[in-house]
């Protein structure tokens, strides 16, 4: 019986990422961005079911457990320049480039371009043998690519501009590290914009991830991306 896809957050923000998805077929690891014994503890020590793991970047909130998990037997994707900047075994490593599209059990995959301050930072779009699409993209000032008959979304919503400003203005947040979340996290001002310039006619869920302690208000995210779209939204927390 085919199975909708379904997105699971494990662990979401700047402590560690480690998110999975999966259509019933195939299951893939999303970031690897804690120690590789609390990944598996999160899994439920069912790392065998994992077909492989995607890397955004290689900082290491997101790519921590990475080598580790290579060394336990799973396929690591992600860009050659993430890879130049971890130690993960080289016949676990396939490095995969912008905009060419290759494929993991039942998925296909496109890894995109992201807006961050590392070299080769990537966001995915996948879809799977029912012609269902997720999008995942975390760690980018904005979204340089659009999509179609995206089915599920998993997307970074880091700070709100009214409170990062605030934070900024009051001494909270330096104005440097303001001027760099700006740069490099997406805004949930530009999320919505970005949302709208999507087709989301077939789009069942929306995912908030990577919410910033001091610069986000979950509440207000959620309900500001749910009456924007109509589509039910959620957040994944930072456990």
């Amino acid at each position: 019986m085919h199975t909708l896809i379904k997105f699971t957050p494990h662990a979401s923000g700047s402590s560690g990422n480690l998110y999975t998805i999966s259509d019933g077929l195939t299951s893939i690891m999303l970031e690897c961005g804690l120690p590789w014994r609390k990944a598996r503890e999160f899994l439920g020590f069912k790392t065998s079911d994992i077909a492989a793991v995607l890397l955004s970047h290689f900082h290491s909130d997101h790519s921590k457990g990475a080598a580790d998990a290579a060394k336990a037997g799973l396929d690591i994707y992600a860009s050659r320049g993430t890879f130049d900047a971890l130690k993960i075994s080289p016949h676990r490593a396939n490095a995969v480039r912008n905009r060419e599209q290759f494929t993991v059990g039942s998925w296909s995959i496109l890894p995109f371009d992201s807006i961050h301050d590392t070299d080769g930072s990537f966001g995915y779009y996948m879809v799977n043998l029912k012609n269902e699409a997720f999008l995942f993209l975390t760690d980018s000032a904005y979204s340089p690519v659009r999509f179609i008959n995206l089915n599920v979304i998993a997307i970074e919503a880091n700070f709100c501009e009214e409170i990062l400003s605030n934070n900024i203005q009051n001494g909270t947040v330096p104005a440097v590290v303001g001027r760099r979340v700006r740069r490099n996290h997406l805004s949930l001002e530009t999320l919505i914009q970005m949302l709208k310039a999507n087709d989301l006619s077939r789009c069942r869920q929306v995912w908030l991830l990577h919410l910033s302690d001091a610069n986000s208000d979950e509440a207000r995210m959620i309900r500001a991306v749910q009456e924007a779209t109509g589509i039910p939204t959620y957040a994944a927390s930072d456990r």
